[in-house]
Parts: structure tokens; sequence; C-alpha cells
């Protein structure tokens, strides 16, 4: 490695002085088209929404929906939530709530656990 490799860093591999950057690692190598199913967090802010985050579980990925931004709006959470319903009735799939602001729609293929996974001595 050259002087100005050591300076600058390796174009190649993005080392510089012994650190990687793993973004433009991931960025390149496509880490995620490999899987096969993805599991992905997101945030609803309005009902408009809806459409992108169930295009994803259409598409036989999971969903961990953060409704929080709407929880305080009745009719929206009441609707959304219906509509999702109906959503994992559809793809034969499966929907439950994770605490007070969040729920996971899954594919027909994965099935929802609503038991608290525990450790031995809690």
């Amino acid at each position: 490695m050259g002087i100005v490799n050591k300076i600058l860093g390796d174009k190649k591999t993005g080392d510089v002085g012994g650190y990687v950057d793993l973004e433009k690692y991931v960025e390149t190598t496509g880490a995620m088209a490999g899987a096969k199913m993805h599991v992905r967090v997101g945030e609803i802010q309005r009902y408009e929404d809806l459409k992108e985050f169930s295009d994803y579980v259409y598409g036989g990925n999971v969903l961990i929906l953060d409704f929080s931004a709407i929880a305080e709006e009745d009719v929206i959470l009441k609707r959304i939530t219906s509509d999702l319903k109906k959503l994992a009735k559809e793809i034969n799939g499966d929907i439950a709530g994770i605490g007070n602001n969040l729920m996971i729609i899954a594919p027909s293929d994965v099935k929802v656990e609503r038991r608290k996974l525990r450790g031995k001595y809690s």
C-alpha cells in the first residue's frame, strides 16, 4: 500500500487507517438482496401511508408497525387496524399487537406467537 493510500484510505475497500466503512460495504454487496424475507419497522403518520405498508406485506415480508403518532386519533386508528386485519386474513397471514403502540403483520408462512418469551430466571 502506497503512502497516498495510507493517508486517504483504500478506495476499493473503504479502509481508512484500520477502519472499514460498513455502510459502503452493505450498499455495494447488496446484503439484503439474498434474503427471501425481510423484517422492517415502519412508522405510520396518516391513513394514506397504509398503501405503502400493505404492499410491503403483500410482498411476503414482515412489518412491525409503530402507530404512536396516531395513537390518540381513535377513528383513524380503528380504520387502519381494521384494514390491516383484512389484509392479514386475505393473505392468510397473521397480525398481533406488541405493547401499546406497535403491531406486527406477517405473511402467510409466518405466525406470531402471542405469549412472551421469558428467561429462565424471570
